[in-house]
């Protein structure tokens, strides 16, 4: 079996692949563009013409630039093959909630698997995260168990999960979903953006600091001149107290990096945020 992979997908796949048990060696890399997005045109060539099964992990949410994969591009081209195609949304699969943001979810109903975190954007605690598989029988295939002490009443909790048993962790993602309803958790989502894009407007203001990305999504990437300063603007803003950006690495280069995921997260946030970055950037 071979794992076809963007270049800039996130590292829980390669570990995902390892406890398969199918090994490094079998992870065929596809070329990303500036953004991080899988080039459709380099696909195909990724696949090859041998007939070992494929798994093809297309992602929804580049993790610093925020970029989606154009999966209507790219799942057909997948399938053409025969390959299973799962689309890694740990944050982007909440756009599709967005009448605004839905477009670039465009095409990922034809996948045949998909993955999200609640705790990224419906703001419950970890251990929340969902895989989500378009044919039950598939989950029943890989999982189901038996035992002359378990009773089959359809489709139960341990025919879709490793876990015979396990706590109720669905709980806090069904309680955030039923409060916050379709149109709140577009509203959320839409929050976000806009903290997102007002960050990147006010950044590209401040001098000497250079926006590393188109912002689609929720994800703010910027740098200074040199490594040095970016490391020691990222340790400035940690130590000032004001807000938290997390170090990166793009391209071969220092960066630092925005997400943003917090209900809580208010414009005006984002405008003390900005001051505190032109003072120290200044500074």
């Amino acid at each position: 079996m071979r794992v076809v992979v963007g270049a800039d997908r996130h590292g829980s796949i390669d570990r995902a692949v390892r406890f398969l048990g199918i090994g490094r060696a079998d992870i065929v890399v596809v070329p990303a563009d500036d953004e991080g997005r899988m080039l459709p045109d380099q696909l195909e060539p990724a696949l090859g013409e041998s007939e070992e099964p494929l798994i093809v992990c297309l992602q929804a949410g580049e993790v610093h630039t925020g970029a989606f994969d154009d999966v209507a591009a790219l799942i057909p081209i997948a399938h053409d093959r025969g390959a299973w195609v799962h689309v890694d949304g740990a944050f982007g699969l909440w756009a599709a909630t967005s009448p605004r943001l839905r477009h670039l979810t465009a095409g990922m109903e034809a996948a045949d698997s998909w993955a999200t975190d609640a705790h990224k954007t419906l703001n419950v605690p970890y251990d929340c995260g969902m895989a989500i598989v378009r044919d039950p029988a598939d989950s029943i295939a890989a999982l189901r168990t038996g035992g002359d002490y378990l009773v089959y009443t359809g489709l139960d909790p341990w025919d879709v999960t490793p876990e015979l048993s396990r706590r109720a962790r669905g709980v806090p993602a069904w309680a955030a979903l039923r409060s916050l309803g379709r149109a709140g958790v577009a509203e959320l989502i839409e929050r976000l953006h806009d903290n997102a894009v007002a960050m990147a407007e006010g950044l590209a203001q401040i001098d000497g600091i250079e926006l590393l990305h188109e912002v689609g999504y929720t994800q703010v990437m910027f740098r200074m001149p040199s490594d040095e300063q970016t490391t020691a603007l990222g340790a400035a803003i940690l130590a000032e107290g004001t807000a938290v950006v997390t170090g990166a690495q793009w391209r071969g280069r220092a960066a630092l990096r925005c997400a943003m995921s917090s209900w809580a997260t208010s414009p005006a946030d984002i405008e003390r945020t900005l001051a505190a970055i032109r003072s120290l950037a200044a500074a």
